[in-house]
């Protein structure tokens, strides 16, 4: 028995700009690191992600035993200015993320721009729901990280 069922596609954008007391260089490495080998989950969890910073390289959860998840690939990178990546991220339905994070410098203060596109069968979810947390709690690691290896 088989059966057809009409879904609507569902689209969120969050964007979100910040300044950091940090050179660029030094935010674009943090980014690398907190969404890679540093990244946390919710409640602060380790979350540990591999995130292969070169044009294609992917972005995913390793989990060992050819186990994991497949977040992305890197779209765009042009250090340290830009970091693009397309891809389901998190979602485990028929969906496509664009994250991109977008660096300029003055002064000694990086103001990030950071956006993400999403659309797809969200399975009910809200539009963007929970997802701006999670984005807020990784924008303020990468904050704190930074700032702290500006300060040394």
């Amino acid at each position: 028995m088989a059966t057809t069922t009409e879904v609507a596609v569902q689209t969120f954008e969050i964007v979100k700009e910040e300044e950091i007391a940090a050179p660029i260089g030094i935010v674009f490495e943090t980014i690398l690191e907190q969404m890679g080998p540093l990244n946390a989950g919710e409640a602060g969890r380790p979350m540990p992600m591999v995130l292969e910073a070169w044009p294609g390289g992917r972005w995913l959860r390793d989990l060992g035993n050819n186990s994991g998840h497949y977040w992305g690939t890197v779209q765009a990178i042009k250090a340290p200015a830009l970091l693009e990546i397309c891809g389901p991220l998190f979602m485990s339905w028929p969906a496509v993320s664009n994250v991109q994070y977008r660096l300029t410098e003055e002064n000694g203060v990086t103001r990030v721009k950071f956006v993400h596109r999403a659309m797809g069968w969200m399975d009910g979810v809200p539009p963007g729901g929970g997802v701006n947390e999670g984005w807020a709690d990784l924008m303020s690691r990468i904050r704190s990280a930074a700032e702290k290896k500006a300060a040394r």
